[in-house]
Order: C-alpha cells, then structure tokens, then sequence
C-alpha cells in the first residue's frame, strides 16, 4: 500500500509593520478648552453681577426683563458646563 506525503506548510511570515502609519491616541483635552471653559463661567457670573448691581443704568440690560438677563448669564454658565463635561 502506497504511503501518503506529509503536507508541506510554509514558514509563517508576519505581516509587514510600518511604524508610519501608526495612529497615536490623543490623551487629554485641546489647549483651548480649558480657557474658554474658565472664560464662560467667568463671563456669565460677570454678566449677571452687573444685571443686580448697575442693570437699571445700562441700555441694554434695561430694555430686557430680568428673568432674560439672568438667563443670559446662566446661558454663559452651561456652555461652561458643557464644556467641563468634555475636559479630561
């Protein structure tokens, strides 16, 4: 009876790495982030401490109600809110 031949496996080879191509993960947040957040808290307490304090002097302020301008200032408030939700 014939004997049969033993497969013939080739030599596993790795494929090639090209360290080029590479994608780094960024840790970390983008340098504007953190001054704009501090920028938007800073704003809106401004804006509303100068509603209560000089509001009925200043044309602007004066011709909104105040529930408004306080919502302006809380407006300023949640952007830097949201933009704390996204610091690392």
């Amino acid at each position: 009876m014939p004997e049969s031949k033993g497969r013939k496996k080739a030599a596993y080879t790795p494929p090639p790495t090209t360290k080029g191509e590479r994608k780094v993960a960024r840790l970390g947040s983008p340098s504007w982030l953190a001054p704009t957040m501090v920028a938007l808290f800073v704003i809106g307490l401004t804006y509303i401490v100068i509603f209560y304090i000089a509001g009925s002097q200043i044309p602007g302020m004066r011709d909104l109600s105040p529930l408004i301008n306080v919502g302006i200032g809380f407006a300023f408030i949640a952007g830097g809110f949201v933009l704390a939700t996204r610091w690392r």
